[in-house]
């Protein structure tokens, strides 16, 4: 057992779509309008694990509408949300985890009160290792595209134990390289949503760049 094992810390472990698929699809507009849509090219393209941003007005509406008819097996969880009173209206609405682009105490706290898995964003091996022992489900690496996953191999030397999930400027050919480097999952934004959310946007590419990321994933 190493140091950043952290066993005393209670944890919720990750939740099984983002472990199945690996790859955590990020949607974020000015508006959520067109979300559904979007989500349900997602869905059907294998994609089980979806993040909506508290950044995109209607993000919570649209979540709850979400819960409640999406698969079980489909995990809709909120992003940006940087307080415990921001957790408490995600799971109100019925988010499954929350993203943060920082490490918030508050935010894992909240999460685990609620039994949520909880992914706070960090870029230092001194940011990584607190969120783990404040006891976060995974790290989000962020941002992680400019940083390359020679970067996530380098920290994973040391800190082994620490699931680590990039996040940040992701292209889909880039996928396999940062599981290779020792990610549990990537998070993928507009490398994989592209045009999608906007009202003329192409639905039909989206679940092609889907399809292709969740097959480097499975490569």
């Amino acid at each position: 057992m190493t140091e950043t094992s952290a066993p005393d810390v209670p944890r919720v472990p990750v939740g099984p779509g983002l472990a199945a698929t690996r790859v955590v699809a990020i949607l974020r507009a000015e508006n959520a309008d067109r979300a559904e849509a979007v989500v349900d090219v997602l869905v059907e393209a294998g994609v089980r694990s979806l993040e909506l941003t508290l950044t995109t007005k209607g993000a919570l509406d649209v979540v709850e509408r979400l819960a409640a008819r999406v698969p079980a097996d489909v995990e809709v969880g909120v992003g940006t949300v940087l307080t415990g009173a921001d957790v408490d209206r995600s799971v109100d609405a019925g988010a499954r985890f929350v993203v943060s682009p920082s490490v918030e105490p508050e935010v894992i706290a909240a999460a685990l009160r609620h039994r949520i898995a909880s992914y706070p964003g960090a870029f230092t091996p001194t940011e990584i290792t607190a969120a783990w022992r404040a006891g976060a489900s995974a790290v989000k690496l962020f941002p992680a595209g400019r940083l390359g996953p020679g970067y996530l191999k380098d920290v994973r030397a040391p800190l082994p134990d620490i699931p680590v999930v990039p996040t940040g400027g992701i292209d889909v050919p880039a996928v396999g390289d940062w599981l290779a480097a020792g990610a549990i999952a990537v998070g993928m934004g507009g490398p994989l949503v592209g045009d999608a959310l906007s009202p003329d946007g192409d639905l039909t590419a989206l679940a092609q760049r889907a399809a292709a990321a969740l097959e480097a994933a499975r490569s």
